[in-house]
């Protein structure tokens, strides 16, 4: 639709039959003293050549990652997305975010949504999934709240070793609900929990524990141990989980988890300064579907038995009744959902197993030149995946800011988090072994 300004007789029009004679008469609730009298200190207008060239300016100003090297993730991460994917989701069928409640004229979309549940569920091998959600770290928090509404109790258990702004988002959703949290440290030699922490909880009081596999280190949790005190306690066990990380460790469903959740931007999706991206949930228990937050797509046939596509079941208070709402998520990330199921598709699972094997080769590799330079040591001793710490005596910030300057992103400071002298690298497979000699050699040559 093209954009049709109002002439000035349709205005005095719209004037006339709301009973005023100018436009400043619909602003007389709004007291003399708080009005402005002159003119927006704004520059002046340009042509649209004028405006292209100068946003083009601006963006140009941008460290992007088809100039930089990343070695930066702690949660986004630069991994390969195939070319098919843009031109695929970039159909018109697929740009909007209107829930498709009318089966008979959105099959398409349905579909879709049923394949990225099922690709999903063959994921995690779990029994179920749904439309996705906003993002990793508000789906456990609402995966903490089904777990509550399911035991009918009100603490979980988050270990310390989870990432901290998924604390955060945890933390936001639960204390405003009345749930209580405590917390597993992990042990400051490994990197990861110890289950020694396990004593000291109230765990016949526990709704919930949660395992981020890999941790925030990029280290491996011993799962087996949370699920052991999950099942003698009563308590649900929530896995959240690195999609990359399942082409080559066990499922979830696997291990014993009750409900997973992860994030999905690495399925395709691009890091895009930090977004969008997309939250996967997924449950292994039939009766725990119901208490799933968002959607779920299904597959039926109809009134002449063709294969068809439904919104199952909508569990959100926008359509039923508000006390009976599991959530008051009422979107979803859609669009990127869609670029996980192809992306999944497209890789196959000889394909997605080769990106975790690479992101795991190339993590060890470069962990191992790093630790070459005087200095800089590992400071945990547990097998890690993708990323991975090092500790030095640096100001790894300004480390970062020189970097910058010949072309690389660096790890992330963990300063901010209480951890000085520690910096978090991620390696994907997009990284080759020259980018990854050359970072090492400038690193060397910029903390010598």
């Amino acid at each position: 639709m093209r954009y049709l300004p109002l002439t000035e007789e349709e205005r005095q029009e719209m004037l006339q039959s709301l009973g005023v004679d100018k436009i400043e008469d619909l602003f007389t609730a709004i007291p003399e003293e708080m009005r402005l009298r002159t003119d927006l200190d704004l520059p002046a207008p340009l042509s649209e050549a004028e405006l292209i060239r100068h946003f083009t300016e601006l963006a140009n100003k941008n460290n992007d990652l088809k100039s930089s090297v990343s070695f930066l993730g702690a949660g986004s991460y630069d991994h390969l997305v195939p070319s098919v994917i843009k031109h695929l989701v970039g159909r018109g069928e697929f740009l909007t975010a209107y829930t498709p409640y009318q089966p008979e004229i959105t099959q398409g979309v349905l579909q879709s949504i049923f394949e990225f549940q099922t690709l999903i569920c063959q994921l995690t091998g779990m029994e179920a999934a749904n439309a996705s959600m906003y993002d990793g770290a508000s789906a456990l928090a609402e995966a903490a709240l089904m777990a509550c509404a399911a035991t009918r109790r009100e603490l979980v258990v988050l270990p310390s070793s989870l990432h901290p702004e998924w604390q955060d988002v945890v933390r936001l959703y639960l204390e405003n609900q009345d749930v209580s949290i405590a917390y597993l440290p992990y042990d400051e030699n490994t990197g990861i929990v110890d289950p020694k922490a396990f004593d000291g909880i109230s765990w016949s009081e526990v709704a919930c524990v949660v395992v981020q596999q890999p941790n925030f280190f990029g280290l491996l949790e011993n799962v087996a141990s949370f699920k052991q005190i999950a099942e003698e306690s009563g308590a649900l066990l929530v896995m959240a989980v690195d999609p990359i990380s399942l082409s080559l460790l066990k499922s979830p469903g696997e291990l014993g988890a009750d409900i997973v959740v992860g994030d999905g931007q690495s399925l395709g999706s691009a890091m895009g300064f930090g977004g969008p991206s997309l939250g996967f949930f997924a449950t292994s228990s039939t009766k725990l579907i119901r208490r799933m937050p968002g959607r779920v797509v299904g597959e039926t046939v109809d009134s002449e038995g063709t294969r068809g596509f439904v919104l199952t079941l909508q569990t959100r208070e926008q359509h039923i009744r508000r006390e009976k709402a599991t959530s008051n998520i009422c979107s979803n990330q859609a669009l990127n959902a869609l670029i996980a199921a192809i992306y999944l598709s497209v890789m196959g699972k000889e394909g997605f197993r080769d990106v975790g094997y690479q992101s795991l080769q190339k993590a060890n590799y470069m962990k191992g030149r790093l630790l070459e330079i005087d200095g800089l040591s590992s400071p945990f001793s547990a097998p890690s995946f993708r990323e991975f710490v090092i500790q030095g005596a640096v100001d790894w910030d300004e480390v970062n800011m020189r970097l910058a300057e010949h072309g690389f992103v660096g790890g992330l400071p963990l300063a901010r988090f209480g951890l000085p002298e520690m910096v978090l690298f991620s390696v994907t497979e997009a990284r080759t072994k020259e980018e990854i000699d050359s970072f090492v050699n400038l690193l060397r040559g910029l903390i010598s």
